[in-house]
């Protein structure tokens, strides 16, 4: 049974120094109270460590400036119409150009909201072998299993949201207002690119951002592993 958990203890620990390795053994014989580790131990444990950097991923997105001062996600002017952008500066046209790019982060941040409960579900519908898969995998695998797993319904979610959004914060009306106004400029080539398919796929792209971001936390702290992952998986066994 012990030869079991150090087994399992090196997979989890793979990524520590030696120090690092014998301080989180340490902590693991103290768990130990004669019962062996089963797999759904071990995938109950991970799926509520990867809930709680869902919880502080997307909590980060849905505050107020989670995208607009955050130049990680930040969603800056659609790249099809980037022209548009550079033209009404250059024709003093700033303060309009940067009111749309801050509503549409806006529009984002709103959107933020709904992303929680889809990864909720997905990670709790998590099946042993996945979260094997995830334990043993590059430090972007439960990064990658979300994408897999949510991105179709977090579209279909986000969709109407966005939409409500780009017009609730006004980025919709000045979207409308920029493009007409570029429109109007003569002998320049029209444009009229969809919005809300952008902010939809760009507020997305940014949450997944935040969670690749807490992944990598739980991977590389391997103390904060211990806590967070390994008493979970253990409970209370040294009482």
């Amino acid at each position: 049974m012990r030869q079991y958990i150090l087994i399992l203890s090196f997979i989890i620990f793979g990524a520590c120094t030696t120090t690092q390795l014998n301080q989180s053994l340490g902590t693991i014989n103290d768990f130990l109270g004669g019962d062996e580790l089963t797999t759904e131990q071990v995938a109950s444990g991970l799926k509520e460590a990867l809930i709680n950097g869902i919880s502080n991923g997307s909590a980060q997105a849905s505050q107020l400036d989670g995208y607009f001062k955050n130049p990680q996600i930040k969603i800056p002017f659609p790249p099809d119409v980037q022209k548009v952008e550079s033209k009404l500066r250059q024709i003093g046209l700033d303060n309009e150009v940067d009111k749309f790019i801050m509503t549409l982060n806006r529009g984002a941040e709103e959107a933020a909201k709904e992303a929680k409960p889809i990864f909720v579900a997905a990670i709790r519908s998590m099946t042993i072998e996945d979260a094997w898969a995830i334990l043993k995998g590059e430090d972007d695998a439960a990064t990658n299993y979300l994408k897999r797993t949510t991105t179709e319904q977090l579209k279909i979610k986000f969709e109407p949201v966005v939409a409500s959004a780009l017009n609730k914060t006004s980025a919709t009306k000045y979207y409308s207002d920029i493009i007409g106004t570029y429109n109007k400029i003569p002998f320049i080539e029209k444009v009229n690119p969809d919005l809300n398919d952008y902010a939809t796929d760009k507020a997305i792209e940014g949450l997944f951002t935040l969670i690749a971001k807490e992944e990598k936390k739980i991977r590389e702290d391997p103390l904060a592993r211990t806590t967070d992952l390994l008493k979970k998986v253990f409970g209370s066994q040294d009482q």
